[in-house]
């Protein structure tokens, strides 16, 4: 059964009767399944560590022996004898940390993904924004044009309309002017003519 860092915390050492502190033997025993665990612990550690470096480099991952050379030296130089100040991770939390470190690292690509993604479709708004403000700014130059054109059109028959009227005006008056003075002069004439000249 692996070594967990609550088995370091919890063991219980049975006291020796008549002396003081625990039994040799079993506090031996003990620290040798450390030891054990903790060789087990670090080649797992190398292994990964290996792992994600080709992972990350792209290339095959590393042979085994070469991965496990590192824990051995590391192992040599750790006592046997003496117990850890801290307890060691064990593999299945070294593991567990290569996972989070990678899930970091996708969390990170997917991040700078979305966010290159975002400034791409910001930018691609902000040109179809401007396309077609220029095109409705074109289409209303146009507009104002051709309204500037009817508007201009419109005053040049109003003027004509009024020209049309005033000289009707001076026709028709002088028409009725002239249609006057005919009446009386006629009647004048008539006037100025002999009772006898009639046949009464």
């Amino acid at each position: 059964m692996a070594l967990t860092p609550d088995d370091v915390v919890t063991k219980q050492f049975q006291h020796v009767r008549f002396k003081d502190g625990f039994d040799p033997d079993e506090v031996d025993d003990f620290l040798d399944e450390i030891v054990i665990e903790w060789r087990k612990a670090l080649e797992e550690n190398a292994e990964l560590k290996a792992k994600l470096a080709a992972y990350e480099s792209g290339d095959a991952p590393a042979a085994p022996a070469a991965a496990a050379e590192a824990p051995a030296a590391a192992v040599e130089e750790t006592p046997a004898a003496a117990a850890p100040a801290e307890p060691a991770p064990s593999g299945s939390a070294t593991a567990t940390a290569g996972i989070i470190e990678l899930a970091q690292r996708l969390h990170d690509e997917h991040v700078a993904e979305g966010e290159a993604k975002r400034a791409q479709l910001i930018a691609e708004a902000e040109g179809e924004v401007n396309r077609i403000r220029t095109e409705a700014e074109a289409k209303q130059r146009e507009e104002s044009a051709r309204l500037e054109r009817e508007r201009n059109a419109l005053e040049a028959r109003i003027t004509e309309l009024r020209n049309f009227e005033r000289d009707y005006r001076s026709q028709l008056r002088g028409y009725i002017e002239g249609q006057l003075r005919d009446l009386d002069e006629k009647s004048a004439s008539t006037d100025s003519t002999p009772v006898s000249a009639i046949g009464l």
